[in-house]
């Protein structure tokens, strides 16, 4: 299923990369929340242990190197050569099954386990429909689907990248949507997040930062400088590169609280993930425009949830007012008649370094429902914040 070190998505080498450099020593924990209270079939977790097991054997070849490094300008050769003696540790994970319930931990150095999320999910996914779908009722007319969905987007010139890794339905049909979009003429698709998908094809990888890089900070730092010193931290190790901030970790009212003239002038943009997309596009414009800043010279770049219509109507909005990009996920690599997996695997715990303490790690967000972690934790969050109606 993971047949590639690079089938991953490009933000968990670019965090890697910083994390190797700023946070060597660093340790990390991950979970696994079910959020849909999926039912997994009997045998579910000996198959993902399987598939684990073979992910041991993958590591970057030569030509995978020399691609990064005349593809992404902002991975050092200290960080190629790190990656290229990287191979996944299977005994980082730790997972099993009780009845229908599945569960699953990562842990270990925070600069090795920070690359299991996304494929792991991807395998979760994967085998989760080949054992209950395997034969999805749009799986036969999937060609018009996907080139439909780019027409629309082609007409409405929308710019997107594909960000559909992690809820895929399998490696396969992923593949396949990024084929059936380049046959569409004029399209407007910019890149995939999934590196191993941009090489095959020659489009671009698409990435910067994940929200694990503002809940670290979060842990080390404390909330109120939680976001000043994870984009401050970003900027020591890419520069003038990979300038697109993340607003939502610990909702986006604290996040512009923290993005003065300096930060807001250095990043190209902001990427929205929660929340309510036209009133997030108001709360910038708004904010760019009190620090004298001309929104149309920035981006927002949209990635919640998105489908085909809802960024139509985002886009809309934006004209006129600020620079727009979307990621499409799900929408484009499960959307066969099947209800996709409502899961996440999270940063929960940190230790900057081993002598050091453990700390929960936890997410707010814009919307009430993606709070994630520790609820003792939360509770203090909310309270150091003072955040209302939470």
């Amino acid at each position: 299923m993971i047949q590639s070190i690079l089938d991953n998505d490009l933000y968990k080498f670019t965090m890697q990369q910083a994390v190797h450099r700023l946070y060597p020593r660093a340790q990390a924990e991950y979970k696994f929340t079910n959020r849909g209270a999926t039912a997994f079939p009997q045998g579910f977790a000996q198959r993902v242990k399987q598939e684990i097991e073979k992910m041991a054997g993958l590591s970057l070849s030569q030509s995978q190197k020399a691609y990064l490094k005349d593809t992404c300008s902002f991975f050092t050769p200290t960080y190629l050569d790190y990656l290229e003696s990287y191979t996944y540790n299977p005994d980082e994970v730790i997972l099993g099954q009780e009845k229908e319930i599945f569960f699953l931990t990562v842990k270990g150095p925070w600069h090795r386990t920070i690359l299991w999320e996304v494929p792991l999910m991807a395998t979760i996914s994967e085998i989760f429909f080949s054992m209950t779908a395997p034969a999805p009722p749009f799986l036969k007319n999937i060609k018009k689907r996907n080139q439909d969905k780019a027409a629309v987007m082609a007409a409405n010139q929308i710019y997107f990248a594909e960000f559909g890794t992690r809820r895929r339905f399998s490696f396969a049909t992923h593949d396949k949507l990024i084929q059936d979009i380049l046959g569409q003429k004029n399209h407007t698709l910019i890149g995939t997040s999934n590196v191993h998908l941009a090489q095959k094809f020659s489009i671009p990888p698409i990435g910067t930062l994940a929200h694990e890089w503002i809940m670290f900070h979060g842990a080390i730092a404390g909330y109120k400088k939680a976001n000043a010193t994870a984009m401050k931290a970003w900027i020591k190790v890419f520069k003038d590169e990979l300038g697109i901030a993340l607003a939502d970790t610990y909702t986006t009212e604290v996040f512009l609280s923290s993005f003065d003239s300096h930060l807001a002038e250095h990043f190209d943009g902001v990427r929205q993930d929660s929340g309510d997309p036209i009133a997030f596009i108001k709360k910038l414009v708004h904010h760019y425009e009190t620090l004298h800043i001309d929104p149309a010279t920035k981006t927002i770049i949209f990635s919640d949830g998105l489908d085909i219509k809802g960024a139509t109507t985002i886009h809309n909005e934006c004209r006129g007012k600020i620079k727009d990009a979307y990621g499409i996920g799900t929408h484009l690599t499960n959307d066969l008649g099947v209800a996709p997996l409502n899961m996440v695997i999270k940063l929960s715990r940190c230790q900057i370094n081993p002598e050091k303490p453990w700390h929960h790690t936890i997410k707010l967000s814009d919307d009430r429902g993606k709070h994630t972690g520790n609820q003792t934790e939360l509770d203090s969050c909310i309270k150091i914040l003072n955040i209302q109606n939470r």
